[in-house]
């Protein structure tokens, strides 16, 4: 009989659940996938502190993963977190209450194993050439490059869709100057990063990228199965980004694709995306549905782990 295990992925913006079974041949396939946008990260680049209300909305949301979870029949289930908590002075107490009140340990990954998670989900669906993965978090943003599956260099940087934003964007629409200033702060952490071999595909992970993805496409809701795979030029990218600039935020709220609580932080999300593709000379990104959760799974319960 078939195992079952889950992976829970609470990040700087949003909670993300998987719940897989494990074949005989080891291959995992997808069970249940959901998401909950807690915004977990809000405010912590300035205070340094997680908020009440968003650690509660985290913890009851893992609650409710975990249990669902252990419904359909999960045998394990992996949790970490990332930048966030990482980064907030009470992130110890925020672990206490998800063992507390969720029933589960949790991970606080560093920024290089987080890559590593990413990576690994990547080059799982688009190796084994050469790849360079893109993960566009809330707090930060991973780039890992390889080949044939394995990992020849992997940063974090603190240059994320509601880090930057919350840094840098106060108008609505935001200004030309404070869009310069999120391209400034993209340009500046990445400037260190060495151009990408010729024939490197990248290929672009989380939350920013499918839905911008799923927005290109006039999605009305979200379908990770159109997105997964989905080539998206940079002329895409670019014009997705000087649309949404141009919007209020009550516009993109009704705007289809756009998730309401990704609606004030997609402008930067954008922005980190176009000149992350143009700083590494990327025409293309190749969107990925799948990303840390993937990674943690094969991890920990993947052919060759113990369970």
């Amino acid at each position: 009989m078939s195992e079952r295990f889950a992976a829970i992925d609470v990040g700087t913006n949003s909670v993300l659940l998987l719940v897989a079974e494990r074949g005989a041949d080891g291959r995992f396939v997808a069970v249940d996938e959901d998401m909950e946008i807690t915004r977990l990260g809000e405010g912590v680049d300035r205070t340094r502190r997680l908020t009440e209300r968003a650690v509660a909305e985290t913890v009851e949301a893992v609650r409710a993963f975990a249990g669902r979870a252990r419904s359909l029949g999960a045998k394990e289930i992996a949790v970490v977190t990332t930048s966030a908590a990482r980064d907030a002075e009470n992130g110890a107490e925020f672990l206490r209450r998800l063992r507390d009140e969720a029933g589960v340990e949790v991970e606080i990954l560093s920024g290089e194993k987080e890559a590593t998670f990413t990576y690994a989900s990547a080059a799982a669906d688009f190796g084994p050439g050469s790849l360079w993965a893109i993960d566009i978090g809330g707090g930060s943003t991973e780039v890992i490059g390889g080949a044939g599956g394995l990992i020849r260099f992997c940063r974090s940087f603190d240059v994320g869709a509601v880090r930057l934003t919350e840094r840098c964007i106060a108008s609505d629409p935001p200004t030309p100057e404070e869009l310069g200033r999120v391209e400034r702060a993209v340009r500046e952490a990445l400037s260190a990063l060495e151009a990408p071999e010729p024939e490197t595909e990248l290929v672009g992970i989380a939350g920013t990228v499918t839905t911008l993805c799923a927005i290109w496409l006039g999605l009305d809701a979200y379908d990770g199965r159109r997105v997964h795979g989905r080539r998206m030029p940079i002329a895409a990218v670019e014009e997705l980004e000087r649309k949404l600039a141009r919007m209020t935020l009550d516009e993109r709220l009704r705007l289809p694709g756009l998730p309401p609580r990704r609606a004030d932080v997609i402008v930067a999300g954008a922005t980190i995306l176009r000149v992350a593709m143009q700083v590494l000379g990327f025409s293309d990104v190749i969107v990925s549905d799948k990303g840390v959760r993937w990674g943690l799974l094969e991890a920990r319960f993947g052919r060759g782990t113990q369970s």
